[in-house]
């Protein structure tokens, strides 16, 4: 499946690989020479851990460029009166009768524990468009849906407080 991205999260993705590749590279491949002037290889502790940190670093470098090369750039545009990317939403759900208020974001920022809400999530997938005041069914599975009720929704395209997973 393809990653969905905004320019910003193109650019944050951009910044963590030039991080890894100038900084973490660099630290990474000192501390396996420092480990291997160690001594014996094969009983040195250090060593290991110092080139299982250098090739986790060299992965997630991979992982990020392929994100790049397969990914579909979106736009976060939205109207100021309806349900965007980046836009902090009020929604009261009606079967709790509690508000709760998200922050609806691409896959890769998505993390509901912090309130932000992947725009591939039921809800998020369920709200995108919406207006203030309008009541939306969210499906989870072929059985069960709730209903919510947008109470409304707040334009915070300034992503620079975000962090993607793992920077």
């Amino acid at each position: 499946m393809r990653e969905q991205l905004t320019e910003g999260d193109v650019r944050k993705i951009e910044e963590e690989i030039e991080y890894r590749r100038l900084v973490v590279r660099k630290e990474a491949i000192e501390a396996v020479k420092e480990a291997r002037a160690h001594g014996d290889l094969s009983e040195n502790f250090e060593y290991h851990a110092a080139k299982r940190d250098k090739n986790k670093n060299e992965s997630r470098i991979r992982y990020l460029e392929r994100m790049l090369r397969t990914a579909t750039v979106i736009s976060d545009d939205s109207k100021d009166d309806e349900v965007g990317i980046n836009n902090t939403v009020q929604i009261y759900f009606e079967d709790d009768d509690e508000t709760e208020t998200y922050r609806l974001v691409t896959s890769v920022r998505g993390n509901s524990v912090n309130g932000l809400i992947s725009i591939e999530s039921p809800l998020g997938r369920a709200i995108l468009g919406h207006k203030a005041g309008d009541r939306v069914y969210i499906r989870v599975n072929e059985q069960y849906g709730y209903y919510v009720e947008i109470r409304a929704i707040e334009n915070t395209n300034d992503d620079s407080n975000d962090r993607l997973r793992g920077f």
